[in-house]
Parts: structure tokens; C-alpha cells; sequence
């Protein structure tokens, strides 16, 4: 054996040393389910708010919301974890919440909104080292609504179009998306179903909705409602912050004839949180979530989880933004050989007086995190 294998294996027993000891003293109350007859209130409140993890996410008829549920009813394992979507004001003011309000651990955006935030410097110099992202998500399609008579988004000049809620996502987007194409709208601030009662109404010519399509809103139209989607063309001046996108007729039966599409563009989804200082609470509430996370990410594959996740590769990079350290140290490991975690298995069964069953695996999980990170800062030792 040598001084390297013999540095590693007592750190391992010394660790395994202090599971037993934990083991032995409360049993394996990390995997049971939390039950608060089985302990005083303050020590339930206790665990109850340490496995908490807090998302913001939009309004209620918004595809967030629908993403945070799949991902509560994924991740959520009533011992260790547990997911708790807030509502908010829309995927600008969740990059606010996140940055500044007390109790949110991550929240949900748009890629374009942090780059809108960075060039106006609203949120601070330093928006982009303290806010990082979890994960690239899919994209969200931008939906232009229109009375039947409007046929081209050129023709929206002077007209009143809804831009959603003032100051939201939807609002910046809107503005960003006319601007370059040198189009003067007039703005009305209203929520997604009231700018479609003013449509059918007549007060409102158009409507900007931003969705993952099909979005429960606009398949709730039917023919008849004297609406239609008109296309928005995909420029230079968007290339930066958007992707080409199509509105089919599967998507809107009732909106887009059979064999025809409506060219459109869509924003990405991104899963941010606050770069959080190493070793913090916080830190370790979003270590668990991405532990969780992206261990059982093919579970959102399956039915009946949104059709969107389809599109999500959790590995992808947001171009010019920063991965959370958390993150991006699970994909780094992710990359490595499996036989790491085999032969990590193999040496406790080996070493441990231990069986497996006394080994729970949340901290089977965590030994590996730790007996990883020692290796990874004494790598050179373990290159001789």
C-alpha cells in the first residue's frame, strides 16, 4: 500500500468512523419521514426548515409554475428534501427576489432578462458574479396575439398592445422585440387573461404572451374568436438573446391551419440562484437540490411531467453567464470514469465493520462528496 492509498483509507475509515457514530446515536432519522409527534416542536420546525428549498417562479397560468410542481413532485422525498414554489411578478422581478429577498434560495428567468439586467446595471455592477445559474432550461415560446383583421406585426405601429404587467418580463421582452424592429406601439398593462377578454372585446389590437407551447391560454382559443398569431421575424439584432421558433398546427389547432407554421422567437428558460458563500446554509440547501436534481433528472422524461423537459439538457452552457460552483462540480465528477464510484463502494465494503444496510444512502452520498473532494485537492499526490 502505498502513502497515498494509506492517506485516502484513513480518511475514509475516519469518516466512516463518524457515520457509525451518528448511526448509532440517532439511527437513520435523515431517511425517515419527518413526523412531528416523534420530536419536540422546535426540533421538527428545526428539520422541517433545513429541508426546505425555496423556487420562485411566475404567476399561476405561467409555464414555471407548471416546471416547480414536476419538480416538487420529483424531488420531494419528505425526509431531506423538499421543493416549495413561491408565486411571483414574473421572471424579471424573480432575478430581483433572488438577488435581494431573504428566504429564496433559487428562482426561475429568462436568459434575455439577465442580459437586459447586466446592460442597464438596475440590480448593481457585480449582477453577474452574484447571481449564477443551475441549469439551462428549455425555451419559451413569445406568442403574438392579434385581432383577425391585423395581419402583419408591421401593421402593429400606433396600435395598443398588451405588454403584460409593467416592469415584468413580458414588458421588457415586448419592448426589446419592437424596438428592433422599429416599431412604435402603444403599451397596455394588463395580466395575460384580461389582455384576452380585451382582444375579443375590441379595447386591445394585440397581445405579447411568452409560453412554453402550447400554453394553457392560447390552446383555450377556439375558431371563431376572431384572433390569430402573427409571425415575428427573426433578425440580426435578436441573434444575441433569442432562437428561431415555429407555432404549428399541432401546437394551435384552432389558431394554425394543418401543414402551416407562424415563425415566431423564444426566450430560454434559466434556473438560477444567488452565488452563495461555500460551506453557508443556503450553499448547502442548493447542494442538496442539485444532488437531487440531477440524479433523477430522466425522471422528468416520463409522463405526465411537462412536454418542455423534453428539451432540457441540465449540462448545456448559457453563453457569457456563470454556472453555479455547485453545479458545475457535479457535471465535472459526472464526466469521470464510473469506476470511481465502484471502486468507492467496493472500499467501504472491504474496510467497514459496517454492513450496507447500516449505511444509509444519503450518507453513503455524502461520504463520496467528501472522500471526492479530499481526493480532488490532493490530486497531484494521487498523479504520483
Amino acid at each position: 500500500m502505498t502513502a497515498t492509498l494509506a492517506r485516502v483509507v484513513t480518511l475514509a475509515l475516519f469518516l466512516c468512523a463518524l457515520t457509525t457514530l451518528t448511526t448509532l446515536s440517532t439511527g437513520s432519522a435523515a431517511e425517515r419521514v419527518l413526523d412531528p409527534s416523534e420530536s419536540s416542536p422546535l426540533a421538527y420546525r428545526q428539520q422541517l426548515n433545513d429541508m426546505i428549498v425555496t423556487i420562485m417562479v411566475g404567476a399561476p397560468n405561467a409555464t414555471g409554475l407548471d416546471i416547480a410542481y414536476d419538480l416538487a413532485g420529483v424531488l420531494d422525498d419528505r425526509a431531506t428534501l423538499r421543493i416549495v414554489p413561491i408565486i411571483g411578478k414574473g421572471v424579471a422581478q424573480n432575478v430581483r427576489d433572488v438577488r435581494f429577498m431573504r428566504g429564496v434560495d433559487m428562482g426561475l428567468t429568462h436568459a434575455n432578462i439577465l442580459s437586459h439586467f447586466v446592460r442597464t446595471g438596475e440590480l448593481g455592477p457585480n449582477i453577474a458574479s452574484q447571481i449564477t445559474y443551475v441549469a439551462k432550461l428549455f425555451n419559451e415560446e413569445v406568442h403574438l396575439l392579434a385581432r383577425a383583421e391585423i395581419k402583419n406585426i408591421k401593421e402593429l405601429e400606433g396600435k395598443r398592445v398588451s405588454f403584460g404587467e409593467e416592469g415584468s418580463g413580458t414588458d421588457i421582452t415586448a419592448k426589446l422585440i419592437l424596438d428592433s424592429l422599429n416599431i412604435h406601439a402603444q403599451p397596455v398593462y394588463v395580466g395575460t387573461a384580461e389582455a384576452v377578454r380585451q382582444l375579443k372585446s375590441g379595447e386591445l389590437d394585440a397581445a405579447i404572451i411568452i409560453g412554453g407551447k402550447p400554453t394553457p391560454m392560447m390552446t383555450a382559443l377556439h375558431q371563431g374568436s376572431e384572433l390569430n398569431l402573427l409571425s415575428i421575424p427573426y433578425t440580426s439584432e435578436l441573434e444575441d438573446d433569442y432562437y428561431p421558433a415555429t407555432l404549428s398546427h399541432r401546437d394551435y389547432p384552432d389558431l394554425v391551419e394543418p401543414g402551416e407554421g407562424v415563425e415566431t422567437v423564444a426566450v430560454c428558460a434559466v434556473l438560477i440562484t444567488f452565488n452563495w458563500t461555500k460551506g453557508s446554509e443556503r450553499y448547502r440547501k442548493v447542494e442538496k437540490f442539485v444532488d437531487a436534481f440531477f440524479s433523477k433528472f430522466q425522471e422528468f422524461h416520463k409522463p405526465p411531467h411537462h412536454p418542455k423537459w423534453r428539451e432540457v439538457n441540465f449540462a448545456a452552457t448559457l453563453e457569457t453567464w456563470n454556472r453555479s460552483p455547485i453545479a458545475q462540480r457535479w457535471i465535472d465528477r459526472a464526466q469521470r470514469p464510473i469506476t470511481s464510484q465502484a471502486k468507492f463502494d467496493a472500499f467501504l465494503r472491504e474496510t467497514s465493520a459496517l454492513s450496507d444496510s447500516q449505511i444509509s444512502a444519503t450518507e453513503r452520498a455524502q461520504l463520496f462528496r467528501d472522500f471526492v473532494e479530499w481526493s480532488d485537492s490532493r490530486q497531484s499526490f494521487v498523479d504520483d
